[in-house]
């Protein structure tokens, strides 16, 4: 019984190293593969053989690494950033050895050419740099630093005139709303005193008129006034011619 339990479980242990060394060999068997495609400028098909290549084993450095590189070749730069995203996690264990670190210069040295791509040069600059603490002896990566920074330098100055000018525009509409809406209430104090104007000009009229109806009017009694007063007394006076005449008789 105990020699048939030690057989079991030397044939699970069997098949599990067979099993693990088919996966091992399909691994580099694909990635060889895409090694071959990429150096002979097929960056689309190695893509392909990588990808294979992690179906197998999704934590394959080389893998992850080459594939990342094949989709840079194809310009196919996010997707890159993500592979070499992968790649900077691992940073630790890769600087153990000094294949890894020499892959992880290079690595960095591609991610500052995606951030150059997109103009993102505050992302090549720090890129390039870590790529040569790895790397310091890397003149195309130095080269490169120093077109970023002057790149980097050159996109502030551009971005702080921009910031200016806008600044600029924004103070010269509001001084244009300011002159806009004095003048708009000097026109319409300007309407508010031509009626108030015309206002007092009516009322002056109004009060004239008054004034010379009260005139008329008082020269119209004073005329009557003086009109009776003459028909009184040549009334009298003819009363008084009449008695004279009646004297004489």
């Amino acid at each position: 019984m105990i020699r048939l339990q030690k057989s079991i479980i030397w044939i699970g242990t069997f098949l599990c190293c067979s099993s693990m060394t088919f996966a091992q060999k399909a691994e580099r068997q694909n990635v060889r593969e895409g090694n071959d495609l990429y150096q002979g400028e097929k960056y689309t098909e190695a893509e392909i053989a990588y990808r294979k290549s992690l179906e197998v084993n999704p934590r394959s450095t080389e893998g992850t690494y080459n594939l990342g590189n094949a989709l840079f070749k194809q310009q196919k730069y996010p997707e890159a950033a993500e592979q070499y995203q992968l790649i900077a996690g691992r940073e630790e264990k890769m600087l153990e050895t000094s294949e890894g670190k020499a892959r992880l210069a290079e690595m960095y040295h591609n991610v500052g050419n995606i951030g150059m791509h997109n103009k993102e040069y505050a992302k090549s600059v720090e890129a390039y740099k870590q790529s040569l603490r790895l790397n310091p002896k890397d003149d195309e990566t130095r080269y490169n630093l120093a077109l970023a920074q002057k790149l980097l330098q050159d996109q502030q100055n551009q971005q702080q005139e921009q910031d200016q000018n806008q600044d600029q525009n924004q103070d010269k509409k509001e001084d244009q709303q300011k002159d806009q809406q004095q003048q708009n209430q000097d026109q319409q104090q300007q309407q508010d005193n031509n009626k108030q104007d015309k206002t007092q000009q009516q009322q002056q009229q109004n009060e004239q008129m008054s004034k010379d109806n009260a005139q008329q009017m008082l020269d119209a009694f004073l005329q009557d006034e003086k009109d009776t007063q003459e028909k009184v007394k040549k009334a009298q006076a003819q009363q008084q011619q009449r008695r004279r005449t009646e004297k004489e008789w």
